[in-house]
């Protein structure tokens, strides 16, 4: 179907139908086919389940306390539902990763690294609310969600409430809303995250999940993780604990209407029995019959040597990977491809060990410029998911804030397979073009690289 230049096409059919969920679970994903929304970016119609929606609507509902974790938050409107809520009466509480926790409008792009600058230019044109290329004090304002929090009275902190200078990363993505309800997934609060880029047409967002649970149980869980963080808030005694200074429990196991989910909050040191990165490889190992996984980060060696043994079984394997970060030269995504790539000083990883055979299902999602495959999650025998804020690399399981869970359910595996299969339909698989450009530049400056030991 061809349609005019200014129009955007759809294609028109048989939407594919509703899968059930169990009883208190949501799942939405912000770019599926069988949903739409209208991009606040945009205005126009587009596929997906619009996420920031979805969080508004459940702080909404808050009637006592709201406990928001999360690496970034730059929309305004999640802001301002909020603020709604403290002005309820509800008790509202956030913590930040310490690199996003100053208001934009405050900075000053000099002062800012390149990838602060890029940020810092997307938010303006973000705040742009006319289009007219000048950002009014009042636009600024409207559009900077922490200086809307601040400028309310919301209690906020950072990872270095600590008296630290930040742990690894503050990499957490949840919510908890009356001690009953637990938002968590992939999905950063930003525009970048859920809807696309400012000024570029073309992007939906980075590829993205939320998962809402009611369960007293797990809130409970989730509400110790918050509390470990919190300690006694703002400008206390630096009692908040994150990173490796805070004591993270082993895995915690709930049930939700007779559904099993495993709960694990990094980082552990890597002594630690049941490390995110051992929990990941035991279910690895348990598969009988398929492993799917959708990753943005994957660099952790020992994973792909427990791949390779899943492969010598005759597991079906599919991996579908970010497609920036799978070409940097500690991607396990190339171990697995059977390739080497030296980085930018021409040395090789250390310990890595690349397949003699490679694996044949490995590639990545066709996205729009600047758009990131941003899931973290496997799903096992078509029964088990494996999801969260954790990527699948050492620093997720020893030096971030983190959330791992393993949910055995077949309803909830379903849906992961179909956003699987959606990203599989026109997937580049093998060495794509990508890849093969950056391996040639990076032989002819380095050779074959030299290893690190």
């Amino acid at each position: 179907m061809l349609l005019s230049c200014s129009q955007a096409g759809q294609i028109v059919g048989a939407a594919d139908a509703e899968l059930p969920l169990p009883q208190n679970f949501q799942l939405h994903f912000n770019h599926r086919d069988s949903g739409r929304y209208q991009s606040p970016l945009t205005g126009q119609w587009r596929n997906g389940d619009n996420l920031e929606e979805q969080l508004i609507r459940q702080i909404h509902t808050a009637n006592e306390e709201v406990l928001m974790a999360i690496q970034e938050l730059t929309l305004p409107q999640i802001a301002k539902a909020l603020i709604r809520a403290k002005k309820r009466g509800v008790r509202v509480q956030v913590v930040l990763e310490n690199n996003y926790s100053r208001p934009w409008s405050e900075q000053h792009p000099s002062d800012l690294s390149a990838h602060g600058r890029r940020r810092h230019q997307q938010l303006q044109l973000l705040a742009d609310s006319n289009r007219d290329g000048r950002l009014t004090a009042e636009e600024r304002l409207a559009g900077d969600a922490i200086a809307l929090l601040k400028r309310a009275g919301v209690a906020i902190i950072d990872d270095t409430e600590d008296g630290s200078r930040g742990s690894g990363l503050m990499h957490h993505k949840f919510l908890v809303v009356d001690q009953s309800l637990v938002i968590t997934g992939s999905a950063n609060f930003t525009s970048s995250g859920m809807h696309g880029d400012a000024g570029a047409a073309r992007s939906r967002g980075n590829v993205n999940h939320l998962l809402s649970i009611r369960s007293p149980e797990l809130a409970g869980l989730f509400r110790e993780e918050f509390e470990r963080m919190w300690g006694d808030g703002p400008g206390g005694e630096h009692n908040s604990r994150f990173g490796r200074g805070k004591t993270s429990p082993g895995i915690q196991a709930v049930q939700v209407n007779g559904i099993q989910i495993d709960v694990l909050f990094a980082p552990h040191s890597k002594q630690f029995p049941g490390h995110g990165l051992e929990l990941i490889t035991e279910q690895l190992a348990a598969a009988k019959q398929s492993i799917d996984m959708a990753l943005f980060v994957f660099s952790a060696q020992t994973l792909t040597n427990v791949l390779a043994k899943r492969m010598a079984a005759g597991i079906d394997i599919r991996l579908l990977a970010d497609p920036g970060f799978a070409s940097r030269s500690f991607s396990e995504v190339l171990d697995l491809l059977g390739l080497e790539l030296p980085d930018r000083f021409c040395k090789l990883e250390a310990g890595n060990q690349p397949l003699k055979t490679p694996l044949q299902t490995v590639g990545s999602p066709r996205l729009a410029r600047g758009d990131k495959l941003h899931h973290k999650f496997a799903v096992f025998d078509n029964k088990t998911v494996i999801t969260g804020s954790f990527n699948w690399s050492p620093a997720a399981a020893h030096t971030n804030d983190e959330t791992l869970l393993v949910i055995h359910s077949p309803k909830i595996a379903e849906h992961f397979t179909r956003e699987m299969d959606r990203m599989w339909r026109g997937a580049e698989l093998g060495i794509t073009p990508h890849i093969q450009r950056k391996l040639e530049r990076q032989r002819a400056k380095c050779g074959r690289g030299l290893q690190r030991y």
